[in-house]
């Protein structure tokens, strides 16, 4: 299948906007339906949505494995049943007011890998439903816990009762969540007031397309090739013949497989590096991307996905 154009661009999402929206704008701007985004940012939280475009849609799983820093600022002596001001906030008769350094103590139990249970209020599956759909009916949700892991969790400023963060985590991490626990350690409550997403991986806020800008000479001229959404793999130039060959589904014997890069990717945790998944990115002479290579049970490598002989624009 022929695809007019192949690539990612980072879009600057409004706060109100859902992931929807900027993948729907990108769609019209380009003509074409092969359009998704790699990580959903609820529509009251602002920044970083990077959308992938054309054959790039089959990297989105690959864009997960990138680290996303957020800055959110959160309201202690309140609740809410969404964690944030979707619903009603209650505001606490007689609030505990934790001192800063009583919150700096409790934030190490916060770090590295932690057991965290998502909110209420999202897009986690509760029996082939969104959560968020029954809670809004009224459903009384009991959602199992899931590891997830933070990089960074600190505090940028504290005035009670707004205390703001910074934070570094994995995919599937719920900002909410964490000033929700976090509050709750420390002996009060907590709702998120608003969120910003300002890095996923390389891709930072203040150089993306804002989604009120998006044209079909806007976006045709931010998409970035469709390479740059997998940095953090190994990169592999394959030549002439063992392109060929790759294209063709042979198997590719690599018996000293690329290292994943050594340089950071994200320059919002420069002490992150991240694992490479089991994938290479195979590049052809000019740099562009032709597909990932997989292991084969055999030992060798096959193209997987593989993106060459279907004719494409690839951005950049």
């Amino acid at each position: 299948m022929r695809f007019p154009f192949t690539g990612v661009i980072p879009i600057d999402k409004p706060p109100a906007a859902t992931s929807r929206q900027v993948v729907d704008a990108v769609a019209r701007a380009l003509g074409t339906k092969a359009v998704g985004h790699a990580g959903t940012l609820d529509p009251l939280a602002a920044g970083v949505v990077v959308v992938c475009v054309g054959h790039a849609t089959k990297l989105v799983d690959f864009l997960h494995h990138l680290p996303k820093r957020y800055e959110g600022v959160f309201l202690l002596g309140r609740s809410s049943a969404s964690d944030d001001f979707e619903t009603p906030v209650v505001e606490e008769a007689v609030a505990r007011r934790p001192s800063r350094k009583e919150i700096d103590a409790a934030l190490p139990a916060f770090r590295g890998e932690i057991l965290q249970r998502p909110c209420d209020y999202s897009a986690v599956h509760v029996g082939g439903q969104r959560a968020y759909r029954l809670a809004r009916k009224g459903r009384s949700l009991e959602l199992t816990s899931k590891q997830v892991r933070i990089d960074c969790l600190e505090v940028t400023d504290y005035d009670w009762p707004r205390l703001a963060l910074t934070v570094t985590c994995s995919t599937g991490t719920f900002i909410r969540a964490i000033g929700r626990d976090l509050a709750e350690a420390l002996g009060t409550k907590g709702v998120m007031e608003s969120l910003v997403r300002t890095t996923i991986g390389p891709f930072i806020r203040d150089a993306c397309l804002p989604l009120g800008k998006v044209s079909p000479q806007s976006a045709a001229a931010a998409l970035l090739p469709a390479v740059a959404a997998v940095p953090h793999l190994p990169r592999l130039h394959l030549g002439a013949e063992l392109l060929d060959s790759a294209v063709r589904g042979a198997l590719i014997p690599l018996p000293s497989p690329p290292a994943p890069p050594a340089a950071e990717i994200s320059h919002a945790a420069p002490s992150v590096v991240i694992a490479a998944p089991d994938a290479i990115a195979a590049l052809d002479d000019t740099g562009q991307l032709v597909g990932l290579l997989r292991p084969h049970p055999s030992g060798a490598w096959r193209l997987r996905p593989n993106f060459r002989g279907v004719g494409f624009h690839d951005g950049g």
